[in-house]
Formats: C-alpha cells, sequence, structure tokens
C-alpha cells in the first residue's frame, strides 16, 4: 500500500513538475538581418512610409502580350478538376481576365485603406491599417492583428475588415486592424537569406506592433497566419491578448490523439467528439490519408524545390492563376472537384479572385511566398514551437469544409486556454474571404468572453 501510494505521489509530482515546466517555457528567437549584404552601420531605420498600390500601363501591355501567348492544352473528357485547373474553364477565366477584369478599378479598392511600409530586421514590411472611424464613448478600439496565408493575401481580409471596424450594431466591440503581408508576399520585401520561418516571421511582427504603440493586441490567423500568430503567442504570452485562429491541425501528433482516432468511433463521448467529429474523421483512411495525399502535392515542390516551378509560374501569368485559383476551388470545398468550373464563382467572385492573382503577379512574389515552406518543412517537424503548449487564450473557428478536422480535443492539446471552439455553419480554408459574416461574429463573441473575464479578474 505505502509503496502504492509513494508511486502515485511521485508520477503525480512529475506530472506538476512537466505541467509547470511547460507553464513557464517561452519560445526563444534572436534578432536577424534579412536585407541584402550586411546590416548598415546606422542601425535600423524605423519610419513609417504611407505606400500606394500602383498600375501603369506598361504593367498592364506586358500582362496582355503574355496572356495571349499563352498555349491551351485540352483537359481529358470529363475530368473536371480532378486532375487540376480544368482548361476549358480556364480559358473563360482567362478571357474575363484579358477582356474584362479592370485592374485599375481593383487599384482603386486596395487604396480604399491606408498601406505602410516600414523596415524591420533589413526588409522592407507591407501592412494595411485601418482605424475606425467612430468607437462608443467612454470604450476604446480594440487592436487586432490578421494574418493570412498562402495562396492568399492581405486582400483575404477587405470584406472582414468593415465588420470590425464599422460594426452595425452598437453593443459590438469595435476593431483596429492591421494586415501585414508576410515578408516574402505581396508587396512586402522578400528575405534575401536563408532561413526566414514563421518564428522570424513572428518576430518581424511582434516588432511591427510595437512600433505601432500597442503594448497588447489580438491576432488572428489562417494557414500560415495561423502558425504566425500561435508563434507570436508563444515568444511573448502577456502581451498578446487573445489568439483566435481557423485553422491548427496538430503540430505534434501524440498519444491523445492517437487513441482518440483509434477508439473515438466506438466511444466518442470518451473523447468528447461529436457526430461532426464522427463524419469528418471516419474512415481514417480515407479521409486523413488519401485526401491528403491528394491535396499536398504542391506542397512537396514547395517544400523542396520551390524556385524551380516557381520561375514558370513566375512568367506565366495563365499558369500562376491557374496554379492559384485551383486551390480556392479544392480548399473551399473538396466537392468543387467535380465541377466543370471548380465552383470558383459559387463564393468568391472572379474580380475577387483575380485580384489575389494580381497581388501576386504584379509583386512578382510567387517564388519568394513559395520558399515558405521550404524555410518551415526544410528544419524538420521537431521544431522547439512544436513542443510548446500555447497559454494565451485561444479561440478556434471550425469551418466544415476546412482541408483538415480538428476536434477539440486535439485542438486543446496545444492551446491549453481554449476559451471557444465554435463549428461554423458553412465555409472552407479560405473562410475570412468566403464566409466574413461568419468570421467577424465569431472573433467579436471570443474577444468579448476574454474582455469580460480580464475585467472579472
Amino acid at each position: 500500500m505505502f509503496t502504492e501510494l509513494l508511486l502515485v505521489l511521485v508520477i503525480g509530482g512529475l506530472i506538476f513538475f512537466l505541467v509547470q515546466r511547460s507553464r513557464t517555457q517561452v519560445l526563444k528567437t534572436e534578432d536577424g538581418w534579412w536585407g541584402a549584404g550586411a546590416p548598415s552601420d546606422g542601425g535600423e531605420d524605423d519610419t513609417i512610409r504611407p505606400f500606394k498600390v500602383t498600375t501603369n500601363e506598361e504593367e498592364l501591355e506586358d500582362l496582355y502580350r503574355r496572356i495571349d501567348h499563352t498555349r491551351p492544352v485540352a483537359s481529358l473528357e470529363d475530368s473536371q478538376f480532378n486532375y487540376g485547373f480544368n482548361s476549358q474553364y480556364l480559358q473563360k477565366v482567362v478571357s474575363y481576365w484579358r477582356n474584362d477584369f479592370d485592374w485599375r478599378r481593383q487599384v482603386d479598392k486596395l487604396n480604399q485603406y491606408p498601406h505602410f511600409k516600414t523596415n524591420i530586421e533589413g526588409i522592407d514590411v507591407h501592412y494595411v491599417h485601418v482605424k475606425p472611424r467612430k468607437v462608443p464613448e467612454g470604450t476604446s478600439a480594440i487592436p487586432l492583428l490578421m494574418v493570412h496565408g498562402w495562396p492568399g493575401s492581405f486582400y483575404e481580409f477587405y470584406g472582414l475588415i468593415p465588420l470590425l471596424t464599422e460594426p452595425s450594431d452598437p453593443n459590438e466591440l469595435v476593431f483596429e486592424v492591421v494586415c501585414p503581408s508576410i515578408p516574402g508576399y505581396g508587396f512586402s520585401e522578400a528575405p534575401h537569406k536563408k532561413g526566414f520561418d514563421s518564428v522570424c516571421a513572428a518576430r518581424v511582427f511582434h516588432k511591427l506592433m510595437k512600433r505601432l504603440g500597442f503594448q497588447q493586441f489580438y491576432a488572428h490567423g489562417g494557414d500560415w497566419g495561423w502558425l504566425v500568430t500561435t508563434n507570436m503567442a508563444q515568444l511573448e504570452p502577456k502581451i498578446v491578448k487573445g489568439l483566435h485562429v481557423n485553422f491548427a491541425p496538430p503540430s505534434k501528433p501524440g498519444l491523445p490523439m492517437a487513441l482518440s482516432l483509434m477508439l473515438g468511433r466506438r466511444f466518442p463521448k470518451l473523447f468528447s467528439f461529436t457526430d461532426i467529429d464522427i463524419q469528418r474523421l471516419y474512415p481514417c483512411m480515407d479521409k486523413l490519408v488519401v485526401e491528403s495525399i491528394k491535396e499536398s502535392g504542391y506542397m512537396h515542390i514547395q517544400a523542396t524545390k520551390p524556385d524551380t516551378v516557381g520561375r514558370g509560374l513566375n512568367d506565366s501569368p495563365v499558369g500562376l492563376a491557374a496554379y492559384i485559383l485551383e486551390k480556392f476551388s479544392t480548399w473551399t470545398s473538396q466537392d468543387f472537384r467535380n465541377l466543370e468550373d471548380g465552383g470558383l464563382t459559387r463564393k468568391f467572385s472572379l474580380d475577387d479572385l483575380l485580384t489575389n492573382v494580381m497581388i501576386y503577379w504584379t509583386s512578382g512574389c510567387i517564388i519568394s511566398s513559395m520558399r515558405f515552406y521550404k524555410e518551415n518543412f526544410g528544419k524538420g517537424l521537431n521544431q522547439p514551437h512544436s513542443k510548446i503548449p500555447v497559454y494565451v487564450p485561444t479561440g478556434f473557428a471550425c469551418f466544415p469544409n476546412e482541408l483538415m478536422h480538428t476536434p477539440k480535443l486535439w485542438v486543446k492539446e496545444k492551446y491549453r486556454k481554449l476559451m471557444t471552439y465554435t463549428p461554423m455553419a458553412s465555409g472552407g480554408h479560405f473562410a475570412a474571404m468566403e464566409e466574413p459574416q461568419l468570421m467577424a461574429e465569431d472573433i467579436q463573441n471570443f474577444t468579448k468572453i476574454v474582455e469580460k473575464k480580464k475585467k472579472k479578474q
């Protein structure tokens, strides 16, 4: 009896030690220099410069010339989007792009919000900064950083921004929004040196928010934005007031995940599995393995030799559009693979889709954006951040057509202060762009819960 009691105490003490140790763990990082050549002796230029998206006749003429010289290749009969972007439909998209799409008008739309650039760690970082026009008396705007992923851009948030900065309901919180471009994406300068990964981006964005005068802020992310904002919470948990994500694949699958997969279908209540969890996870072989293989070919290329295929995409606007827009089809709903038009305009307008493509085309960022996969996966999956839990209050929006379904149990393995887990009514991987109203409501709900709890404390 004494031996058993001693064993229980030892095991309990070990668990307590490990939990306490993980609570005090923060992600470590060191300043970097990503500019060309060696750092200058004059120190970092911390000025903030207004920026505007521009275009000119020469840029458009070059685009049209390249489109006009594209070489169509017929798709296989009855292949829809199962072999990639359907060539017949691609010709329709290209025709619209060449003859009807008004890039100048879209440039004006991009410039409806203030853009800025500032130099951090040797590279110019671009961001959109939107302050609310009106804040209810006795309150202040809540700073919110929103980070995009690939093959998206800051433009993904354009439908969401007004819902947060100018809410129609006077009882809603009012946000001040900052949407940066990850270095190497859009109008942020690409790193000139190897090694710029999600932790580096997190450190750069912390410096950006400090430069803007924010002592604390909320952060939201999907796709790579999920990992960058998660790393930000791990680096400086006292500064990130709350973290909201709509993508959270297990960063380090462990025993709880393995047991829940093996036994969850038979004993769902044991693992708090819902009907949605059962539907999305089983049968495991088809849904977790086969579908992952079908949709991850791009990732293997970009995580190994991004510069090779990237060079072709950087030269061909039609190739670039096919490569990017295929993701906006399948990642919005895997069922869209069985449609001749890929379901592209069921959730998005061609103007919005082509605006995102044009951000990649005009900035020439496709290769540098793809390198982000190489920098993150090239260091292996067992990175320090994968081992550190997140103790910042977290909200998770679970969209039904997301690439990977993550049950609440799996999310809590990483995010120990999970405040909200919301099964969403509709939406896929590009949720902020596809379902801005639903996303805004969930960010509002999560932030209210965190703010209320902090007031009580």
